[in-house]
């Protein structure tokens, strides 16, 4: 559970994951970064987008977990933001991106099943 050193690295990988959100009951995990990885994940964007054809709004949440595979304690990203119908929401852009260290892991909720996508673009540093 190290927190590599990220002066002299030797790759830096671009890296997009998308999930859907089909169970409104559980967290669904995004990005994980698993311990001794040795790697450190710079999460520039992720994006609510909501799906629903008939325009239904959707509310999101997105937790950061203090463990890998989204289990542990976990501390609110967004919470319970609205993604109108047919359009998306940027919780966490590139001006403002956040370091995933080992062990730890980001995971999303809807408040309506099969509405909500979330799209999170990263680099794998290592």
């Amino acid at each position: 559970m190290a927190n590599p050193n990220i002066v002299n690295v030797s790759s830096i990988l671009g890296v997009t994951t998308s999930v859907g959100i089909a169970n409104t009951n559980t967290m669904n995990l995004i990005v994980s970064n698993a311990s001794s990885s040795s790697k450190v994940l710079k999460i520039n964007t992720i994006l609510a987008v909501n799906s629903d054809p008939t325009g239904v709004n959707a509310d999101v949440t997105v937790k950061l977990f203090n463990a890998a595979a989204g289990v542990g304690v976990s501390h609110v990203i967004s919470n319970n933001i609205t993604v109108p119908g047919k359009s998306s929401i940027v919780l966490l852009g590139k001006d403002s991106p956040m370091y995933l260290m080992e062990d730890k892991s980001i995971s999303a909720s809807a408040s309506a099943a099969d509405h909500i996508d979330i799209v999170c673009s990263y680099e794998e540093i290592s």
